[in-house]
């Protein structure tokens, strides 16, 4: 006796055995090749054992693997309240036969449900169907686990004899044959249905073509994209129906790998009756065969008309709203510069007009007369030189600024600069330093000492207390000449960088200390008037350990 009660079966069918169960074998088999459904094969199954097993009432259970529970599969002889009541059965030690043979992946027998501890449960139901012994066997899958189980009943109590427990194992083999039989099938039908499916409903074109390039079979966007009858494209050559834009059709799925690592896409024309040809972007895959070589093309046709006409459309909005910022940006930078120059321009005047009242109304000895005139025209002075930067920014953007390059030697402009700005770098306690040879470049004299003095004056405004300001020259390739302004001061924060030279833009928001009575003209103007005279202005450098200008000017 085996472990779970049962007989060892050896050799114990009689001849008339071997032939019964050979010709209900094949006939079974053949059901399942012709494709049954599974419950007529089970129902098959069981019938022909309880035709070799007198008394016996079979039945088959299907388990559902993720719920852990045992449902009817089939079971011909067995009363219908029976099988109802063990539908749905949960698996483990101690659920019937079924339920215990399922759970433990082996055969259970129960000789007598109404004194075997696992049938407690079950013992009414089955008691009222007339059933006093159960013997179950798992019926296992291609993984060795269970699909379900194999039972088979008796009204009075029953123990297997060795040739029902070969006759059980050689029909247990059987339903597992056509359990998994079944379940590939559904498998097949739902992923043939998948791609059916996915197939015919999809919305971008699709063929199958051999590989002789005629069509196999389109689906219904290709057939409405090019005009015809869907099945009117069946047998017509693909490359009747597309040119790629570059090589010929042939070459295009010459290059696709037949192992299998393509696919290759490429755009296209697609040749419609009307005479209408449609931009497209043609997808081709290798279907492969049993025998692993190649056996047709899945091509797939993607209209590109609705793609290029949707990215215009962006294209164009993008372009628009851009432009719409920009204006509304724009016109609040002018309105802030317009704000700014009226608050930095009424000082001034409200100085020369208090030092004309003081010259009219109260009576000034020699230094004083002088002093208010002295202080008179540096008002008048600054007024002029805001004006005229506005102006010069004005007519830039014009396009409207004259500059007359001539030759002109860098050393002497910087030598002016520095001798301007001294005053100022002694404020700061800054050193001015200049590193130039005797390079000329071709520039307006006045507008490049107008750059210069913005430059450096920003340096030592924004540079480092107590550091150093040097201005360094050296030829640089095709012809120019390149001219450095450095300081040792914190550097221009990253964010301002890109904004630099945009005009309209304050000092505050371009790294400015806000100190000095800057309005944000100077880097605009600068970068504008160095451009006009065919020349560069960029940030060579900028750190916390300062900040280099570079200006790029031609050699006459």
């Amino acid at each position: 006796m085996s472990a779970a009660g049962l007989p060892e079966p050896g050799d114990v069918l009689r001849p008339d055995d071997v032939r019964e169960v050979l010709e209900r074998q094949t006939e079974l088999l053949e059901l399942v090749a012709a494709a049954a459904p599974l419950r007529d094969v089970l129902d098959r199954v069981l019938v022909s054992l309880e035709e070799l097993i007198p008394g016996a009432r079979c039945s088959v259970l299907l388990l559902d693997r993720d719920a852990g529970t045992l449902h009817h599969g089939a079971a011909p002889s067995l009363p219908a309240p029976y099988v109802a009541a063990i539908d749905g059965l949960p698996i483990g030690d101690g659920a019937g036969s079924c339920g215990t043979a399922a759970a433990l992946n082996t055969a259970v027998v129960a000789h007598d449900v109404r004194t075997d501890a696992r049938w407690v449960a079950y013992r009414p139901a089955a008691e009222a169907a007339g059933l006093r012994s159960c013997w179950s066997t798992p019926i296992d899958g291609r993984d060795g686990l269970p699909v379900g189980t194999f039972a088979v009943y008796h009204p009075h109590p029953h123990r297997p004899s060795a040739r029902e427990a070969l006759l059980v194992e050689r029909f247990t083999h059987l339903a597992s044959v056509a359990i998994e039989h079944a379940d590939a099938l559904g498998e097949l039908v739902e992923s043939e249905e998948r791609f059916r499916r996915s197939f015919d409903d999809n919305s971008l074109g699709m063929a199958i073509v051999g590989l002789d390039g005629r069509v196999v079979t389109a689906n219904t966007a290709l057939a409405a994209g090019l005009g015809d009858a869907q099945d009117e494209l069946t047998g017509r050559l693909l490359a009747d129906l597309l040119v790629p834009t570059e090589g010929s059709l042939a070459e295009r799925l010459g290059t696709l790998d037949h192992r299998g690592t393509g696919p290759v896409v490429f755009e296209a024309t697609l040749l419609r009756p009307s005479g209408r040809a449609a931009r497209v972007e043609v997808t081709v895959s290798l279907v492969h065969g049993r025998d692993g070589g190649p056996a047709q093309y899945v091509v797939n046709v993607f209209d590109l008309t609705e793609r290029r006409a949707a990215e215009q459309h962006l294209w164009a909005r993008l372009e628009a709203e851009t432009a719409r910022r920009t204006a509304e940006q724009l016109l609040h930078e002018r309105s802030a510069l317009l704000a700014a120059v009226g608050h930095e321009a009424r000082t001034p005047i409200q100085a020369v007009v208090g030092f004309a009242e003081l010259l009219g109304t109260i009576e000034l000895d020699e230094a004083q007369r002088r002093e208010a005139l002295d202080h008179i025209g540096a008002a008048a002075g600054h007024v002029m030189d805001l004006l005229s930067d506005v102006l010069d920014l004005s007519r830039l953007e014009a396009g409207a600024l004259s500059v007359e390059p001539v030759p002109v030697r860098v050393g002497d402009v910087v030598a002016e600069v520095l001798g301007l700005l001294t005053p100022v770098a002694s404020r700061r306690e800054v050193t001015l330093a200049a590193h130039v040879g005797d390079e000329v470049v071709l520039a307006d004299p006045l507008r490049l000492r107008q750059v210069l003095l913005n430059l450096v004056g920003n340096a030592v405004r924004h540079g480092a207390f107590g550091g150093l300001v040097a201005v360094r020259c050296r030829p640089a390739e095709e012809g120019h000449v390149l001219l450095c302004v450095d300081d040792d001061g914190p550097g221009i924060p990253p964010e301002v960088l890109p904004r630099l030279f945009t005009p309209f833009v304050r000092a505050s928001t371009a790294g400015g200390d806000g100190e000095d009575g800057s309005i944000g003209l100077g880097l605009g103007l600068a970068h504008g008037l160095v451009e006009a005279m065919g020349g560069e202005l960029a940030v060579g450098s900028s750190s916390p350990a300062g900040t280099s200008m570079v200006v790029r000017l031609p050699v006459p």
